[in-house]
């Protein structure tokens, strides 16, 4: 076993290798640009060295850079984490060259999954399911109907050449195939000036579900069951649950020895992934393979009980697997949620800053939940512009699905973050969704459900009095606390607050009455026939987070002081509440409203960022839709555009400049 391993990689993967490590008593080395030199996974490594400039080209991605590492720590082994160099067969190679072992598969495996071509090749060799389909010369629409036949309707006819969905058909039927050739072999000459096409398979409302398998030296292999990735936006994951709600066990096996099958066809020997597409009939097809360890590893290792780092670490050393596949059952329900430091209501634009509140919910095992929280970042760090903008992935394990589900909800509901914006409450309307909970997934659920992008849910109905009831429970302690306060209640007497309150949910009214019931507070709505709810919580001033019981169920809301109220979130929605007596309100109605600031005439930052180029100059006259400026952050450029026909009056930031989210650009006229 190795004494050192190095780990070729940052942020909450580096840590989580880091825990494994440190468990199995083997020492670690962590590398770090200028931009994480007080990152947490320096912190916790046993050794750290400095590799160059926050760019991950001229740091975590240089080669050379990480063995000269190795050679200065006396590192024997490397785990890449992902992404980076974690599936460059020049890496592994460059490794093995100066005595260095690579904690991930074989150069050849790596190569050979890498090239979607080849991968289909060893797939089909493997008698591994692929999408159906003809690559060939189609000679005529007669030929295409042919083809589609022997297929199965329904087929996608594409352009060779295509993107942007042109030259694409889908036909459903037999009679729509020659139509949608000729018409896809058309838009494809006039797009791309080639007029050639090709036929598969056209999965319905497909689901993304992917096989976790693991391979060592000595020709095991094994699969470790699956994970359900549907949910994503633009093709990039957002929840993950272990195992998946579509499949049955006849289905599982189907899969995982399919799998298998693909990863002893290329000699695969460490952890990996072989990633389907399936159909809601439980067909399934192989789309590429991952030869790394993958973000959502987490689900499957709550599930299993199988640490997939250790096993990584322990193949690289020559050891053969001890578990067999007769060893692997799937215990419960898992589901992720992956944290992103990005704006939900701007279009997911990432964000950058400092973390002023940090408070992720406490980990561990009770009541038959675990509650896990994957993160490489603290309170008071800082987000980088540099890197990508995960967060923390959350982690919930229970007996059955929708206790996961439940558990996750509680969990993001208590995970605080300050200074910085975040898709909390984006996750927390996800597990919200009726859909999400009846498991009728599909890779376009996101693009389906929210077509106009995310706006935070209304505090309506049960959300409602969920909130009002907490609002008022928290301003009852609130006046109770000012009873105690010397000197502010001058009176031989105890002040009796007034029990008929007025709860304001941003601009709702809720009528309430307040009563004591044995060690709780009874909330009755004046929209209620009598019913009292009972509200029950250990809460203090300056808590972040109100944990209690509502009619004996567990919940919890983020409570953040605003001027004359506080700012609770729960379960997807955001208000401000405000507690006010009868006369208070009626007081309180008669205030001017604030009218927001009019910044129609002016260019503003998006996102905190890196002003890359001014297209504009003083004096021009735009046009609606023309290019003004670009902003990078986090990997990503973003080119700001006019709305309308304006006339550049003033330029406020230049090239190079770092601006905060709302900074002024320019302003027209």
């Amino acid at each position: 076993m190795f004494d050192k391993i190095l780990i070729a990689n940052r942020g909450e993967i580096a840590c989580r290798v880091i825990k494994t490590a440190r468990r199995m008593g083997i020492k670690t080395v962590a590398v770090y640009s200028d931009a994480d030199k007080d990152a947490l996974h320096v912190e916790m490594a046993d050794e750290a060295v400095h590799i160059g400039p926050p760019a991950a080209a001229e740091s975590y991605l240089v080669i050379d850079k990480i063995i000269e590492a190795c050679k200065r720590t006396g590192a024997q082994a490397v785990h890449p984490g992902y992404g980076f160099l974690s599936e460059r067969e020049a890496f592994a190679e460059a490794l093995k060259a100066n005595g260095i072992v690579f904690i991930g598969p074989n150069q050849r495996a790596i190569a050979a999954m890498g090239d979607k071509i080849e991968s289909k090749k060893f797939a089909n060799a493997a008698k591994v399911s692929t999408v159906p389909g003809f690559l060939g010369v189609i000679e005529s629409p007669e030929h295409a109907v042919r083809i589609a036949d022997e297929i199965g309707y329904p087929v996608m006819i594409k352009a060779s050449a295509g993107g942007g969905g042109k030259g694409m058909r889908i036909a459903n039927i037999r009679a729509d195939v020659a139509e949608g050739f000729t018409r896809a072999k058309s838009e494809a000459m006039s797009s791309f000036g080639d007029d050639r096409v090709f036929i598969e398979k056209f999965i319905v409302n497909p689901r993304h579900i992917e096989i976790q398998i693991l391979g060592d030296k000595h020709g095991n292999v094994i699969y470790l069951g699956e994970r359900e990735c549907s949910i994503q936006r633009r093709n990039q994951k957002v929840i993950e649950e272990a195992p998946s709600p579509l499949l049955d066990e006849e289905t599982r096996r189907a899969m995982g020895e399919q799998a298998v099958a693909l990863a002893k066809a290329v000699d695969y020997d460490s952890a990996g992934t072989v990633e389907f597409v399936a159909g809601q009939d439980k067909s399934f097809y192989f789309l590429e393979m991952n030869t790394r360890l993958q973000v959502e590893h987490p689900v499957t290792e709550l599930i299993t009980g199988v640490d997939l780092v250790e096993q990584m670490i322990r193949v690289a050393a020559g050891e053969p697997l001890a578990i067999k596949q007769s060893d692997v059952h799937l215990k419960g329900w898992a589901v992720e949620s992956r944290i992103y430091a990005e704006d939900p209501t701007r279009g997911f634009l990432p964000s950058t800053g400092r973390l002023v509140k940090y408070r992720p919910p406490a980990e561990g095992h009770a009541d038959g939940v675990t509650v896990r929280n994957d993160t490489g970042v603290f309170e008071g760090g800082e987000i980088s512009i540099w890197y990508d903008p995960m967060i923390a992935k959350l982690v919930t394990h229970a007996g059955d699905r929708a206790e996961a589900i439940a558990a996750q909800a509680r969990a993001l509901d208590e995970f605080v973050i300050d200074g910085i914006r975040h898709n909390i409450a984006f996750l927390s309307a996800l597990m919200q969704h009726p859909r999400w909970k009846e498991a009728r997934l599909s890779t376009g659920f996101i693009a389906e459900e929210f077509p106009e992008g995310f706006s935070p849910l209304g505090a309506e109905g049960e959300r409602a009095h969920v909130l009002a009831c907490v609002a008022a429970a928290i301003d009852h302690v609130l006046n109770e606390r000012k009873r105690l306060i010397s000197g502010q209640l001058r009176t031989q007497h105890a002040v009796a607050f007034e029990r008929n309150r007025c709860v304001m949910l941003d601009k709702r009214r809720h009528d309430v009455t307040l009563d004591d019931g044995d060690g709780a507070l009874l909330v009755r709505f004046g929209d209620e026939s009598g019913h009292a709810h009972r509200i029950s919580s250990q809460w203090a001033p300056g808590d972040a987070v109100w944990r209690g019981t509502l009619d004996d169920e567990q919940i919890a809301v983020q409570v953040r002081p605003i001027l004359n109220g506080f700012q609770l979130a729960h379960a997807g929605v955001s208000v401000e509440a405000r507690v006010y007596t009868q006369r208070e309100a009626e007081l309180a109605a008669l205030m001017p409203e604030k009218v927001p600031a009019d910044t129609s005439r002016t260019l503003l930052c998006p996102m905190p960022g890196l002003v890359k180029a001014i297209l504009v100059s003083e004096g021009q006259e735009v046009q609606a839709g023309e290019a003004l400026a670009m902003v990078e952050a986090m990997k990503m450029e973003n080119v700001l555009r006019a709305e309308r026909n304006v006339t550049v009056t003033k330029i406020t930031a230049r090239e190079g400049d770092s601006l905060p989210v709302d900074a002024v650009i320019m302003e027209f006229a």
